[in-house]
């Protein structure tokens, strides 16, 4: 896995207060947190955040679990819940963007935050991108942990120098004097005809940073999960909610819990065909697959829900016993997710193929208005069952 899968915390010496919500410093917050997540304590004061970061062995059997019981929630409320919690636990943990104050976000993913938390926790930023998300990075590297939230992740396109030349590079850049423990969300994706610049899709824009980590919620367990993960991560970390999915439902744990960020999730097990997913596609997938199991076809569905680095293991284990390969995106074709996961695939597994891979993305066009243009430059399940009968042909 990537050096992110060992995450090692070193509590600080001195932090600032930034409000009076949670533990009364860094120090306690970090016991808190620790005796609660289960971390161990290594020679010399580190810790190693052993919760943020599930084995293979254990993250099926521990998920199928905690989901017998719990409450339900939306995924914008999912999301709200690990950030919440987060932000008790760790005084740290702050909150900049557009409307995530007292207005509670564009999609109320913080809101109720800053009556709980304060105004300088929970801070109202000025319509400023770039202002803002280098504000993030400079918190992060004073001992914050920021969450940057973008109004839409479109608008983030004016932060891409601080995202790329600040947030992913500063760790290196300083000879690793400082880290940059900051995560920036938000909505994106192709809506309900938000126009061409309210639909895009950063994805393919941040891959090629060095440094950056992105994760894909597509359900509100995982939204909660990754959420936590995410903050604990000493590295910068991109979280991609879709628009779409804000008002999907589903039974959470009481308990606290986490997931991993590199690690896919095996939606469907299946024999005859590996289907590669994130985000909203994961439901045009799953409809695809109903009739795909009508007509005979046994397909494996994963979320790979972590769009960097990619989960190599899940993916491999999964190609070895299919043999064939379909990607599905959201993301352009050229230069998407799907683009580079194709590549990682023939660089690892290629023996093991026996048929090419194939990949469907949205159409390399800006995202019309129009409702019958906006989905067809989207990838639908019609889409999706044409091509498992042409790969196992």
């Amino acid at each position: 896995m990537a050096a992110a899968s060992s995450l090692h915390v070193a509590a600080p010496a001195a932090t600032p207060r930034v409000g009076s919500a949670g533990p009364k410093s860094a120090s306690a917050a970090r016991s808190v947190r620790v005796a609660r997540s289960g971390a161990a304590v290594r020679p010399g004061g580190r810790l190693v955040a052993c919760a943020a970061v599930a084995t293979k062995a254990d993250a099926p059997a521990s998920e199928a679990a905690s989901k017998s019981e719990g409450h339900e929630v939306l995924l914008f409320e999912a999301l709200r819940e690990g950030l919440m919690e987060e932000m008790q636990a760790d005084p740290t943990v702050c909150v900049f963007g557009e409307d995530v104050g007292h207005y509670g976000g564009s999609y109320k993913v913080t809101k109720g935050l800053a009556d709980m938390f304060g105004d300088l926790r929970v801070l109202d930023t000025p319509i400023a991108e770039n202002s803002f998300t280098g504000m993030g990075v400079g918190a992060g590297m004073k001992g914050l942990r920021p969450v940057v939230e973008g109004m839409n992740m479109g608008f983030l396109l004016l932060a891409y120098n601080q995202i790329s030349n600040n947030c992913g590079m500063l760790h290196y850049t300083s000879g690793g004097q400082f880290k940059i423990p900051l995560v920036i969300r938000g909505p994106g994706g192709v809506g309900r005809q938000l126009g061409a610049e309210h639909s895009q899709r950063l994805e393919s824009y941040f891959q090629s940073i060095p440094g950056l980590q992105m994760v894909a919620c597509s359900t509100p367990y995982n939204a909660k999960g990754l959420m936590k993960a995410a903050i604990r991560s000493e590295n910068p970390v991109v979280l991609f909610e879709h628009v779409l999915l804000y008002n999907l439902k589903e039974k959470i744990p009481d308990e606290e819990y986490t997931l991993c960020l590199e690690e896919a999730e095996m939606v469907r097990p299946g024999e005859h065909v590996t289907i590669l997913t994130y985000s909203r596609m994961r439901y045009h997938v799953m409809q695809a697959a109903k009739t795909l199991v009508n007509k005979g076809y046994d397909p494996e569905v994963i979320d790979i829900r972590s769009l960097k680095p990619f989960d190599l293991h899940t993916i491999g284990n999964s190609i070895k016993k299919t043999h064939r390969v379909l990607i599905v995106e959201e993301c352009m074709r050229t230069g998407g997710i799907g683009a580079s996961l194709r590549s990682a695939i023939i660089d690892n597994f290629w023996d093991y193929l026996d048929a090419p891979i194939m990949c469907l993305s949205s159409q390399d066009v800006p995202t019309p208005y129009a409702a019958t243009l906006e989905d067809a430059t989207v990838v639908q399940p019609a889409q999706i069952v044409a091509a498992v009968e042409q790969i196992c042909q």
